[in-house]
């Protein structure tokens, strides 16, 4: 019990690391394209001044100037953006770790769609983060990358292929969390192997009394700029795994690839925005129509599949088993079930169905943790679940583990 319980506190420890560091490189993202569209010229700019801003906060006022490639002399005092984002990505793939590698069988396997070890199923997602920068990268660097809108339809494509392909090895929860995954790799490395290292060339140009070339700066510009516009997707995915809806229907990796649509409409109104362009309200109804177009493919059920044999070992062939089936049965699939009978659920709570015994074998752990050693469920206890029947729940798992 008390490996499982410390278990359980380090992936939620890992998660509000993750939460914390990601607020920080979504903020200080956010406020730097709002602030280099909000550039505005004046006539007696500084030589290489692109554009300043005057901005009031905390009772004083802030006088910003850019300079597009670099100032004519380097400062004594420069602050550099990267540790948010390097510790954003360092926390999720710790999270990953923890709760997707270790916990395979749990989160990421699913025998009916791919019955892969949990080595394997770990070995394709390292696999994938990588080789997504590796093509990512390629393009941004490749003749297709000199045009930005052509280069966005063919990113949105990759992505597209991604979600499909994900959806037909992992479990629905696993898919759309790597694909958000993939994208936040994409997202931590063009900080760390462009964005950065490009700064870094320019500081070295003007020590040596060099002229930095214009270059670095655009690729830096562009790298930016993906990554403001893969932000929102990135944190509907990763909060995707709380709704069954997204992630535990017939057409998710659909759903997956239409948020990326709707995550670009909203940033193009506050882009456009903050440049001054106008309010392009057209936007929002192009994201009220996706969104509308995921909740009816959220209505598609996954095809029903011939049940798979349950799995045999010692929670099975546990004296305590027959016991726990009954009290799982009556106190918890009246709401974990293909058609919950709880007024006001449409799908089974995260995708967790408890109706055969393969079922609760296959959730044992989050069985245990949620209703044996902890009272998170059921909910408020609603169905009355008692302390001897919990007691039972915990007995049955540690016997068997």
């Amino acid at each position: 019990m008390v490996a499982a319980m410390a278990w359980d506190w380090l992936s939620f420890g890992l998660r509000w690391l993750h939460v914390i560091t990601g607020i920080a490189w979504i903020g200080s993202s956010f406020y730097f394209i709002a602030l280099d569209l909000g550039l505005r010229k004046s006539p007696n700019l500084p030589q290489g001044v692109a554009g300043e801003e005057w901005q009031v906060h905390g009772g004083g006022f802030y006088h910003i100037q850019k300079y597009m490639i670099a100032p004519p002399h380097m400062p004594e005092y420069l602050i550099w953006f990267k540790w948010e984002a390097y510790s954003t990505w360092l926390s999720g793939f710790a999270l990953l770790v923890v709760m997707y590698y270790f916990g395979a069988e749990l989160y990421m396997i699913d025998p009916e769609i791919a019955d892969l070890t949990p080595l394997q199923a770990s070995a394709i997602s390292v696999a994938s983060l990588a080789l997504g920068w590796l093509l990512y990268d390629r393009l941004c660097k490749s003749p297709l990358g000199a045009d930005q809108n052509r280069l966005m339809l063919i990113l949105f494509g990759v992505l597209a292929v991604m979600s499909w392909g994900y959806a037909q090895v992992f479990t629905g929860r696993a898919a759309l969390l790597h694909l958000g995954a993939f994208t936040a790799t994409i997202m931590a490395a063009n900080v760390a192997h462009i964005i950065i290292p490009n700064q870094r060339k320019v500081v070295a140009a003007l020590k040596a009394g060099e002229t930095p070339a214009a270059i670095y700066g655009a690729q830096a510009k562009q790298r930016s700029l993906h990554n403001n516009y893969l932000t929102l997707p990135v944190l509907f995915l990763m909060l995707s795994g709380h709704y069954p809806l997204a992630f535990a229907t017939e057409f998710n990796w659909v759903i997956a690839a239409l948020v990326f649509l709707s995550g670009v409409t909203i940033r193009h109104f506050f882009n456009t925005m903050h440049a001054g362009g106008g309010m392009l309200w057209w936007t929002w109804a192009a994201t009220a129509a996706l969104f509308l177009v995921i909740v009816w493919l959220s209505g598609f059920r996954p095809e029903p599949r011939e049940e798979t044999a349950a799995a045999a070992g010692p929670l099975l062939a546990s004296a305590h088993f027959e016991g726990v089936r009954d009290v799982v049965l009556s106190r918890c699939a009246m709401c974990h079930a293909a058609e919950p009978l709880w007024d006001g659920l449409a799908v089974a709570p995260k995708g967790v169905m408890l109706e055969t015994d393969a079922d609760i074998l296959r959730h044992a752990h989050g069985v245990y943790l949620q209703a044996g050693v902890s009272r998170a469920m059921p909910p408020g206890n609603v169905t009355w679940l008692e302390p001897q029947e919990r007691a039972l729940i915990a007995a049955w798992y540690e016997e068997g583990r």
